[in-house]
């Protein structure tokens, strides 16, 4: 008579599952019971890397950091292709079968590397990893027309003033014209509807 496993894979996972659930739930409740519990302020301030808090801690984040992170991980995308690829290249029963895979590899690699020097010499020239840029860009239109001529419009304030809306303006507006409140507006068109025609 053959052996039958009374539980199948799936229920050998779930018995894992609620394993790990259960040690968990165990280690939070050993924690509860023996670790001593004695918060203060400062335990309960936020975390500054040692320095002393100051402020709220909900402030809006310096978008340099972003620009940082996103060289990083540029990066280390990098790496993530470059150990493949020095496994392949480093091994030898592949170049031992064909020597052209050696050559190929290394070829790919370093124009795949040059792209992303090339990204970071276009990064580095702009300046965009100094935190502090020494030269501010400003915005430039590509025009001739001289700053001096943009003062002189904004000065200008009457050439741009609003005018007030009143309603005895609008009710004044007819009294001008006696025509057009003698006689109301007529359409320009009469429709006409004719009946559709019996076929009988």
């Amino acid at each position: 008579m053959d052996d039958v496993s009374q539980i199948s894979e799936f229920g050998k996972i779930l018995i894992f599952l609620i394993t790990g659930v259960v040690m968990i739930l165990m280690l939070f409740g050993v924690n509860r019971l023996l670790a001593p519990r004695n918060p203060n302020p400062e335990k309960l301030s936020t975390y500054e890397c040692g320095e002393e808090p100051t402020g709220n801690a909900w402030l809006p984040f310096n978008p340099r950091f972003y620009v940082i992170a996103l060289v990083f991980l540029l990066f280390d995308v990098e790496m993530v292709f470059v150990f493949p690829w020095a496994t392949v290249f480093g091994n030898k029963e592949i170049i031992q079968l064909d020597s052209r895979w050696g050559w190929f590899s290394l070829i790919e690699m370093f124009i795949f590397l040059g792209i992303l020097i090339l990204g970071l010499a276009y990064v580095w020239i702009k300046g965009d990893l100094e935190w502090i840029k020494p030269n501010p860009t400003v915005p430039d239109s590509g025009t001739n027309i001289p700053q001096s001529l943009y003062d002189k419009i904004n000065l200008q304030q009457s050439a741009f003033r609003v005018k007030e809306f009143s309603l005895a303006a609008t009710a004044t507006a007819p009294a001008s014209n006696p025509t057009a409140t003698a006689t109301p507006a007529k359409p320009m068109f009469k429709p006409s509807f004719k009946k559709p025609a019996n076929d009988a």
